[in-house]
């Protein structure tokens, strides 16, 4: 295994969060553990990206938002990675084919917010990635007609396991997706930096 990465055995399903964590904070925290609880993954790594193609603005320095995402990200089943800035890998496409390769008999679950579902069909390659891995959509309650009607929910409606039967996603051969509900916690790295609580220059 290449040094700095994370340990996964064959047959494992691992969770793959990605985001730019500008700050990390516990809403992060609450949909990971949903997560493991709802897909039935054995872990869940977050992704913690050198900076989003889909934002102008950069982050505040990856070593800053690492630190942070550990200091609130604590479980024994949860890895706070930079995979991403070691791969050299800008999209998620690149990135899951990497990992596929480093991973033999790995199964990696894509888990995203309904707000990324709205807007996946602007991702590169998006197609790809629905091909490749299943997706875990997460979403709070009420918040699923733009995801719903969104172009990739339509283009890979057949392939959608209900909420229900979220826990076999896992397992699941791609194309598949599923979409739950689950309740929010009222925070989100914008509001964080707004309320000035987090500086990109200076740290936490």
């Amino acid at each position: 295994m290449r040094q700095g990465f994370p340990i996964a055995r064959q047959g494992e399903v691992i969770g793959l969060l990605g985001g730019s964590f500008d700050p990390a904070h516990q809403g992060h925290v609450h949909i990971t553990l949903e997560a493991l609880k709802r897909f039935g993954l054995d872990r869940v790594w977050w992704l913690v990206t050198p900076g989003n193609p889909l934002k102008p603005e950069g982050p505040a320095p990856l070593a800053q938002r690492m630190a942070r995402a550990r200091s609130v990200m604590r479980h024994s089943r949860v890895a706070v990675t930079d995979v991403e800035a070691r791969l050299g890998t800008r999209y998620t496409a690149e990135t899951l084919s990497q990992l596929r390769a480093i991973y033999p008999g790995v199964r990696f679950v894509w888990l995203m917010g309904a707000d990324n579902l709205a807007q996946f069909h602007r991702w590169q390659h998006w197609r790809q990635i629905a091909q490749s891995v299943p997706l875990g959509v997460i979403a709070r309650p009420g918040d699923r007609i733009s995801a719903r009607m969104s172009p990739a929910a339509k283009v890979f409606a057949q392939y959608r396991i209900s909420g229900r039967a979220a826990q076999l996603l896992g397992r699941a051969e791609a194309p598949a997706w599923s979409f739950v509900n689950v309740p929010m916690l009222d925070v989100s790295s914008s509001g964080i930096r707004s309320a000035g609580d987090w500086s990109r220059e200076c740290g936490f």
